[in-house]
């Protein structure tokens, strides 16, 4: 029997950044069925920060347009896809999407490994796990040095990878460094690794997250700004502006684009 055709994948455009449209249900299968097969894949979760970044680092933007999915984690980007290309386009964001996983890597004997934040965090997140996913094969948890690593460091934690057999890299390093990591290692690793962020501390218990309404009108981000004002102000404030002038030239154009007797 012949494999399965490919599903297509469908995208738009967020100032500049090719983001994927679908459901949590698409993701998820998508990613699950990359993790079975043992294909090297990479997962971007895509915020405003993350955007606005890309439109102004010629890096970040080669690292976000290399993966295999780009997710629209932040709401703002999630209207812009609602508005330019699928009408009812959900938020598909970092947290969420760790909890679907997990769910899928338990159901499907999917062997899972966490790469990143603290051993602190790590410890705690390892204990919440294993309460909730009772039959996750976690095979490994490592907390890099926060410091630039040695080319040995580096093939030492590729090995250690390898070793542990996981199907899927689930990554706290933060924006852009774990998007960075994923594009440097896309081709040594044999897993579907996930740029999963703060996402491993809302789990772990580290880091509090945003009541359900917040995060249903699109005010998570004033819920950490008021967590951490001192670490995420320039995050929020600046490019929060940036991207809402970036979105009204993006909106003016494509409204532009479809008016009569333009194409």
């Amino acid at each position: 029997m012949s494999a399965p055709h490919p599903q297509a994948r469908q995208t738009g455009r967020v100032l500049g950044t090719t983001v994927d449209v679908g459901t949590w249900s698409d993701v998820t299968g998508r990613i699950a069925d990359w993790a079975a097969r043992g294909e090297a894949r990479y997962v971007s979760i895509c915020d405003a920060h993350s955007v606005v970044r890309a439109s102004r680092d010629p890096d970040h933007h080669r690292h976000l347009a290399s993966a295999d999915l780009v997710l629209p984690d932040g709401w703002p980007v999630a209207w812009m896809l609602r508005r330019t290309r699928q009408p009812d386009q959900q938020r598909l964001n970092g947290p969420d999407l760790m909890g679907h996983v997990l769910t899928a890597a338990e159901q499907r004997g999917l062997k899972v490994y966490v790469y990143g934040t603290t051993w602190q965090t790590l410890d705690l997140l390892r204990g919440r796990l294993m309460a909730q996913f009772p039959g996750l094969q976690l095979v490994g948890l490592h907390s890099p040095p926060f410091r630039p690593l040695t080319a040995d460091e580096q093939q030492q934690d590729i090995d250690r990878i390898h070793a542990s057999g996981a199907h899927i890299v689930l990554t706290g390093l933060g924006c852009p460094k774990e998007d960075r990591w994923m594009f440097q290692h896309r081709d040594r690793l044999r897993a579907v690794t996930l740029g999963i962020g703060a996402g491993i501390d809302f789990w772990a218990g580290t880091v509090p997250r945003a009541p359900q309404w917040m995060r249903d009108h699109g005010l998570e981000w004033l819920f950490r700004l008021c967590q951490e004002p001192r670490r995420l102000w320039r995050r929020y404030l600046v490019h929060n502006t940036l991207f809402v002038a970036g979105a009204l030239q993006q909106l003016w154009q494509h409204a532009a684009a479809r008016r009569p007797g333009r194409g």
